[in-house]
């Protein structure tokens, strides 16, 4: 296996998302411009997190090595001038979509956790496509629709909802608190 040399490891072995990013924007903070960070996790959607974070962020996101159940995530940090964390303009509350649903308005929403998070417990009718695997997959959402995206605490739907609209997806809007608040009606195994 290769070895890749870090300036800083973090260790997030064990934690869920958001826990993994906000580790790692905190890490950041104290790194000096120019060094790499390997941050090990055991979430098997951070990969798509750190890489869409990375992006949002102006950093950048080099790979990812898997060593059995661990991630190891390299990142290297931009200089002040590269980076800028942009978030989608468009944001809507739980309460606003759960009454949008509860009206029957045309709406659709695209939840982007992972496959298993959404296995468990998803708004009904929903669209799962992890963030992950949204660049492959946009042609199965028409970018005419409303399309209200969202994930488990608002990050990776945030960043679901800037790469929609870098594709020409118009009405999109991020869903915030999401899925970890969520007390509207949800479906699921």
């Amino acid at each position: 296996m290769e070895n890749i040399k870090a300036n800083v490891i973090l260790d997030a072995k064990g934690l869920a998302c958001p826990m993994p990013i906000v580790k790692t924007k905190k890490a950041m903070k104290d790194l000096e411009a120019g060094l790499v960070l390997e941050v090990q996790a055991t979430d098997k959607g951070s990969k798509a997190d750190m890489k869409a974070w990375a992006e949002s962020t102006g950093h950048q996101y080099l790979g990812t090595l898997e060593e059995g159940q661990v991630l190891k995530h390299y990142l290297r940090k931009s200089s002040q001038n590269e980076t800028l964390e942009k978030k989608h303009p468009h944001v809507i509350t739980n309460d606003e979509l759960e009454a949008k649903l509860e009206a029957n308005e045309k709406v659709v929403v695209l939840d982007v956790r992972e496959a298993a998070e959404y296995a468990f417990n998803h708004i009904p009718n929903a669209i799962c496509i992890p963030l992950g695997e949204l660049e492959n997959r946009m042609e199965e959402l028409n970018n005419e629709d409303k399309i209200f995206v969202v994930c488990r605490t608002g990050n990776r739907s945030d960043m679901a909802a800037q790469k929609l609209v870098e594709k020409g997806f118009a009405n999109v809007v991020n869903v915030v608190p999401g899925m970890s608040e969520w007390s509207g009606k949800t479906t699921g195994i």
